[in-house]
C-alpha cells in the first residue's frame, strides 16, 4: 500500500504547483494560512468518466480563484491548495487514500468521490477524524441517515425527483397505467430504482416489473425480454453511463415500443447521447442542475450561472452537467464556511457548514439537521434531436415532452 500511495500522489502536481506558485504572492492571513482540500478522485476504473468531470471543474475553480488572488478570510488573503489521488473506482481504496489526505497531507477539508456508495465510506473516515467533508454527488438518504456531523451534501434528496417525474408524466400522459422499474443494484442508482417504484405505486400506477441488476453485468437481454412481456408504459433504469447505453440498445434490438424511456442519469451525460446516436432520441431523465437555470448575485467565485457557464464552455468547449455544477458550487460553499470561521479550524469550519444558507451559480445551498441540501425542484429533462431541452419546471423549461415512436 506504501508504494501504491507513492506512486499515487504524482498525481498532485498540477494542483500543487499552481497553489506553490501562488503562495508566494498575497499576504497570508495566519502564520500557515493555506486551506488545504483533499480529494479521492475515480480517475480510472468504471467511474472514470465521472471522476474526471470531477477534476475538471475543480481545476477551472482552483484556476479562478488563483486568478483572484485567493480567498478573502479574516481580512487578509489566502492561498487554496488542491490534493487529489486516483483511488481506482475502488472503494475500500477511496476510504485509505481519503485518510492519507487527512493524516499525511494534513487537509482541512474533504471533497467527496462520485456516487453514494463511495460518499458513505468517506464519510466514516472524515467523522473519525473531525473533518469537514462536502459531497457533490451523493443524493442517497441511506447516506446522510449515519448520524455524520461533518458530512453536507450539495445534492437534493432523490425522492424530490421521483415524486415530481410521476406527476409530470401523469399530466402529459393521461393514460399512463404501468411503470417497469429497471436498476442497478447499487447504493445511487438502487435508491432511485426504490423511490420511482414507491413514487409510482402512491401516484396510483400499476408496477409491472421492479428487478434489480447486478454491478457488471454486460447484458440486460432477459430483463429486457421480461419487461417487453410486461407491456410497461413507461420503463425507469438507472444505473451509470455504460450500463444504461448498453441498456437502451438491447431494448432497441428487442422491439420495445414503451412511449416513455427514463434513464438515470444519463441523458445528464454527452457521452450518453454520444454513444447512442439516434437511439438516445426521446429519453428523459431527472437531473439536479441544467445550465439553462439562471441565478445572478451569487456568492462564490462566479457571480451568476451564466458566468460560470461562459468560463466552462470556454474552457472545455462543450455545456457542463450537473456533476460539474454541484461539484463547483461544493468549493464555493467550503470556502464561505472558511469565510464565515474566520479561519481553517476544522470544527468552526463544520459549524459554518451546518449554518450554511446561501444561493451559488448552482442554486440555493441549505442544509438540513441530516447534511442534505434542502429539496428545491429539480429539472427533469429530454434528449430532443440531438440537443438536452429541459420538461420542468415550468420557470427553465424550453421545451415540451415527445413521446418515443
Amino acid at each position: 500500500m506504501r508504494n501504491t500511495i507513492r506512486h499515487l500522489a504524482k498525481l498532485t502536481v498540477s494542483a500543487t504547483v499552481l497553489a506553490s506558485a501562488f503562495l508566494a504572492g498575497p499576504a497570508l492571513a495566519d502564520e500557515d494560512g493555506v486551506l488545504k482540500i483533499g480529494a479521492p478522485l475515480a480517475l480510472t476504473g468504471g467511474l472514470a468518466d465521472e471522476g474526471k468531470k470531477q477534476e475538471a471543474v475543480w481545476q477551472l475553480w482552483l484556476d479562478k480563484v488563483t486568478a483572484n488572488g485567493g480567498i478573502e478570510v479574516d481580512g487578509k488573503k489566502m492561498p487554496v491548495e488542491l490534493v487529489y489521488y486516483d483511488y481506482q473506482t475502488d472503494g475500500k481504496r477511496a476510504g485509505q487514500l481519503a485518510e492519507k489526505l487527512i493524516t499525511d497531507d494534513g487537509v482541512d477539508v474533504l471533497m467527496a468521490p462520485f456516487g453514494s456508495g463511495h460518499t458513505k465510506i468517506v464519510a466514516a473516515v472524515a467523522e473519525r477524524y473531525q473533518t469537514p467533508l462536502v459531497a457533490c454527488v451523493a443524493s442517497s438518504v441511506s447516506v446522510y441517515d449515519q448520524g455524520f456531523k461533518y458530512l453536507f451534501g450539495t445534492l437534493a434528496p432523490n425522492t424530490g425527483m421521483t415524486e415530481s417525474m410521476v406527476a409530470y408524466f401523469k399530466e402529459k400522459m393521461p393514460g399512463l397505467s404501468k411503470v417497469a422499474v429497471y436498476g442497478r443494484d447499487d447504493v445511487f442508482p438502487k435508491a432511485m430504482a426504490t423511490a420511482l417504484a414507491a413514487s409510482a405505486g402512491n401516484a396510483g400506477l400499476d408496477v409491472v416489473y421492479n428487478e434489480l441488476y447486478a454491478v457488471g453485468t454486460m447484458d440486460h437481454s432477459a430483463a429486457v425480454s421480461a419487461i417487453k412481456s410486461a407491456s410497461p408504459d413507461w420503463i425507469y433504469m438507472t444505473g451509470y453511463t455504460q450500463d444504461l447505453i448498453l441498456g437502451r440498445k438491447q431494448m432497441s434490438d428487442l422491439g420495445i415500443d414503451a412511449p416513455i424511456i427514463t434513464m438515470v442519469t444519463g441523458p445528464a451525460y454527452a457521452e450518453f447521447t454520444e454513444g447512442l446516436g439516434e437511439l438516445a432520441d426521446g429519453v428523459t431523465s431527472s437531473t439536479w442542475w441544467h445550465h439553462a437555470t439562471s441565478y445572478t448575485d451569487t456568492i462564490g467565485a462566479w457571480s451568476s450561472t451564466a458566468d460560470f457557464y461562459k468560463d466552462f464552455v470556454a474552457k472545455f468547449g462543450g455545456d457542463p452537467d450537473y456533476v460539474h455544477g454541484s461539484c463547483a458550487a461544493a468549493a464555493d460553499v467550503l470556502v464561505n464556511a472558511v469565510q464565515t470561521a474566520g479561519s481553517t479550524d476544522k470544527t468552526a469550519v463544520r459549524d459554518a457548514l451546518a449554518a450554511t444558507e446561501v444561493l451559488t451559480f448552482y442554486g440555493p445551498i441549505d442544509f438540513g439537521d441530516n447534511g442534505m441540501n434542502q429539496g428545491r425542484e429539480m429539472p427533469i429533462i429530454q434528449v430532443q434531436g440531438e440537443a438536452i431541452k429541459v420538461l420542468y419546471p415550468a420557470a427553465i423549461a424550453d421545451a415540451e415532452m415527445t413521446m418515443i415512436k
